[in-house]
């Protein structure tokens, strides 16, 4: 799927260049296709376009753009099915967009490409600990729930036992289904706001169907541990406790991925990189939507 396109002396030119091959990104594509537009371009920074689902090992992926229910990974295969044969580049990363010129980079250098259209569908992604004003040391086992699924899904690969999970979003469930794919069962579950984010009876469910214990008014103070994560400092409506844990997983809070964003008439957003975090069918569907609109304009 990946084609060569930097390191060259001349700028392409294309009709359309959408940025992100996640299921915004790749419905925009195909939809460009059926509507006869085909100088399109996609670029995705990973060496294989899928977006979030390659890493969802759970179900319920599919039905909003194919009427099909399938894991995270097959949802993501099924959207690779859907491009084949259409120019989409992986493992080519966006550094750039200036006045219709994006400026891409791959294993081969970097070059330049031009379009009438630009399509921003590069999703969002979780708060690191950085922004998060968690003290404490750092060893290891402090990750997001994207971490946590290449690690169980992609590389089958347990980095503790008994974790605590900071947040209550959908996400942070999803972070409990992926635990229990190799057997991770988390201490806990914690929440700074009165209530949980996710809706009802998600902690209901959490504590009596997962054995997950769920925590509001509490906040993560700090993290121990030399090397591996030993236990966490939280406040809990005002008083200070210490839960003892081998890992901390840090969901939610999503920021979109908007440092390509320009002010500019020819750069047109979907998908997670606008708006309140939405599921992976409804990004589809917004991706459909503004290639339609897209391709009216160029008309």
């Amino acid at each position: 799927m990946s084609k060569p396109s930097c390191g060259r002396s001349s700028v392409e030119r294309r009709d359309v260049v959408i940025v992100g091959g996640g299921p915004a990104g790749l419905a925009a594509a195909r939809h460009f296709a059926d509507l006869g537009v085909t100088s399109v371009t996609v670029f995705e920074r990973e060496q294989e376009a899928g977006g979030i689902p390659r890493h969802c090992g759970h179900t319920g992926f599919g039905w909003e753009s194919h009427r099909r229910i399938w894991t995270g990974p097959g949802y993501a295969a099924a959207l690779r099915r859907d491009v084949e044969g259409l120019d989409v580049r992986t493992g080519h990363t966006v550094l750039k967009i200036e006045n219709g010129v994006l400026r891409v980079q791959n294993s081969e250098g970097v070059g330049e490409i031009a379009a009438k259209q630009i399509l921003l569908a590069t999703g969002t992604r979780e708060t690191p600990r950085s922004a998060r004003f968690v003290g404490g040391s750092r060893p290891r086992g402090v990750m997001n729930t994207g971490a946590l699924q290449a690690h169980v899904y992609l590389h089958k690969h347990r980095p503790f036992e008994r974790p605590l999970i900071v947040g209550t979003e959908l996400v942070s469930f999803s972070a409990i289904l992926t635990c229990r794919h190799l057997g991770i069962r988390p201490v806990a579950m914690i929440e700074e706001n009165a209530r949980i984010t996710a809706p009802w009876p998600g902690a209901l469910v959490a504590r009596l169907v997962f054995g997950v214990p769920v925590s509001t008014r509490t906040r993560l103070l700090a993290i121990e541990g030399r090397e591996q994560t030993e236990a966490v400092q939280v406040l809990q409506e005002g008083r200070q406790m210490r839960i003892a844990c081998d890992g901390v997983i840090l969901t939610g809070r999503f920021v979109p991925e908007a440092s390509l964003l320009a002010t500019s008439p020819k750069v047109l957003l979907a998908g997670n990189v606008q708006g309140a975090v939405k599921t992976s069918g409804r990004c589809w569907r917004e991706g459909w939507v503004a290639a339609q609109k897209i391709a009216r304009s160029l008309t």
